[in-house]
């Protein structure tokens, strides 16, 4: 969820046939399209081949047949065990903020991470700038 932006409901409905190479076709998204892409990085998409094929997961199967309930605990429990209180959209959270700190462009970040429809949607997620960091960018920008 954290590499791919994924909602926690993607996740648990994606099978072995909306997987190929590092993309991820989600049946049925939020935003009501048809479908929509997940982009996740080669390490990701390599664990995740291994691991449809060391359980032999049929390709119309889910992958993750848990409940939402089940997957939210299993976050939970694993922010537990490092200290930090984490809900599964955090991670998407995170993939937001990790993105944007990094440089990468908002659009990117909306049309490609998110896959948000509007822009102020993916503001929310990134929150405010601190006079810090925009000091920081305006330097790189003109200096």
């Amino acid at each position: 969820m954290a590499k791919g932006g994924m909602r926690i409901g993607e996740v648990l409905k994606i099978r072995p046939v909306d997987v190929k190479d590092r993309k991820i076709t989600l049946p049925d998204p939020k935003s009501g399209l048809e479908t929509e892409i997940v982009y996740i990085p080669q390490k990701i998409a390599d664990r995740l081949r291994e691991y449809i094929q060391d359980k032999e997961i049929g390709p119309e199967k889910r992958i993750f047949p848990i409940t939402y309930n089940a997957a939210r605990i299993m976050v939970k429990k694993a922010g537990e065990s490092t200290g930090v209180n984490l809900r599964p959209h955090d991670l998407r959270r995170h993939a937001a903020t990790h993105a944007s700190k990094s440089g990468t462009p908002i659009e990117i970040v909306r049309k490609v991470i998110l896959r948000h429809a509007h822009l102020a949607t993916t503001q929310r997620y990134l929150g405010k700038v601190t006079d810090v960091e925009a000091m920081r960018w305006i330097e790189n920008l003109y200096a």
